[in-house]
């Protein structure tokens, strides 16, 4: 397996928009004085400028090609055994509450032909997670992404996440994780699956 360090494709590489930035800013001053805060004090002078900033940020997976960074790092390699990635930090916004959710994926696939740098499995999580999301669609997002443009024999992604939407509001279930997963391929069979689980350590139903 491969590690390719390229930056190409980087979140980081992304520029703020000022005009996004002029026009969430008013926005979020306009919801500050609904709620009845004084847009005066100290405290919230600049908060309307750094929350525009911010959601651009933690919203900019939109404008990344998640198969492009694959196709950025795939070698020919004659392997057809599991590849795990596991443990991916992984942070998103809820669409529904505009409230985070964070977690851990847990990724594997078979090759057919051809690997991918290690680093770019990361990345694809992020290009998905940072969008308004739901946990459903972003798992299949990400196996979907790595079956089409891999064509690997299988792939696997769970994701264990807490939602603040569940933790702080509504229910306020403090120890709730969500788990969801998907499978193509060569993971569609127990015995496969069952691999995949043991080595991401997990005791899954």
């Amino acid at each position: 397996m491969q590690n390719d360090n390229s930056e190409d494709l980087d979140m980081n590489n992304i520029p703020i928009d000022e005009k996004i930035s002029e026009s969430i800013s008013e926005s979020y001053f306009n919801i500050l004085k609904a709620l009845g805060e004084d847009t005066d004090r100290e405290g919230l002078e600049k908060t309307p400028m750094r929350v525009a900033k911010s959601l651009q940020y933690l919203t900019q997976g939109r404008k990344l090609d998640p198969a492009a960074i694959l196709k950025s790092a795939l070698f020919k390699q004659d392997h057809q055994h599991m590849v795990v990635i596991k443990d991916i930090e992984m942070y998103s916004m809820c669409e529904h509450h505009i409230l985070p959710f964070f977690g851990k994926v847990h990724i594997a696939y078979i090759p057919n032909g051809h690997i991918v740098g290690l680093s770019k499995i990361p990345r694809v999580v992020d290009a998905f997670a940072r969008r308004l999301q739901v946990q459903e669609r972003l798992t299949d997002q990400i196996k979907d992404c790595i079956q089409d443009t891999l064509n690997p024999l299988g792939v696997a992604v769970v994701i264990e996440a807490r939602h603040l939407c569940m933790l702080m509001r509504g229910v306020e279930k403090q120890n709730s994780v969500t788990t969801t997963s998907a499978f193509t391929g060569e993971f569609l069979k127990a015995s496969t699956r069952s691999e995949f689980i043991s080595l991401i350590g997990k005791t899954l139903s």
